[in-house]
């Protein structure tokens, strides 16, 4: 039930963003901010710090999805994860929504928000030192340091789209 309740949520948001898609310029500069364009010239752009980040980040994506093969929290975890690209792609590659940094930044909230959840309620990273303990932290600290950043541009992202003004 409330999986159901969160998956209306997200589809709400992502609906008001789509409908807000002309409220976004056309020229956007390319970079790492959260009103720039995140694609290929928007990391050649960023420093160095965040291109190590994501980097950072993959790399723990990828050792968590060889956990989801026996590991029931890895695969909650990752599933939530792997849907936010899946979505992301889809919205950006089939409806044309430009792959702006603070959207990003909401898809992380949106997707991530369940699988921290998950992560803090079971705690695995305080249950010993086994591989999968250390990933559940490493992983763990990766969405929170993630999200820093991205509940600010996603905030910045809603503001403009909506045309809200109030982060002026």
């Amino acid at each position: 039930m409330r999986a159901c309740t969160n998956l209306k949520l997200a589809g709400l948001i992502l609906a008001l963003i789509t409908l807000a898609m002309p409220a976004i310029s056309q020229e956007i500069a390319h970079g790492n901010g959260a009103l720039e364009l995140f694609d290929a010239e928007g990391m050649a752009n960023a420093p160095d710090w965040v291109k190590v980040w994501i980097g950072i980040m993959i790399g723990t994506f990828l050792v968590g999805l060889g956990f989801a093969i026996k590991r029931v929290q890895a695969r909650w975890v990752m599933g939530f994860i792997v849907a936010g690209f899946i979505t992301m792609g889809v919205l950006t590659s089939g409806f044309g929504v430009p792959q702006i940094s603070g959207f990003i930044a909401l898809i992380h909230l949106i997707f991530w928000t369940p699988a921290l959840v998950i992560l803090l309620r079971q705690r695995t990273f305080l249950k010993g030192s086994t591989r999968f303990a250390r990933w559940t932290g490493l992983i763990t600290f990766v969405i929170l340091f993630s999200f820093v950043f991205d509940i600010r541009d996603a905030a910045i992202y809603l503001d403009h789209v909506m045309g809200l003004g109030l982060l002026n």
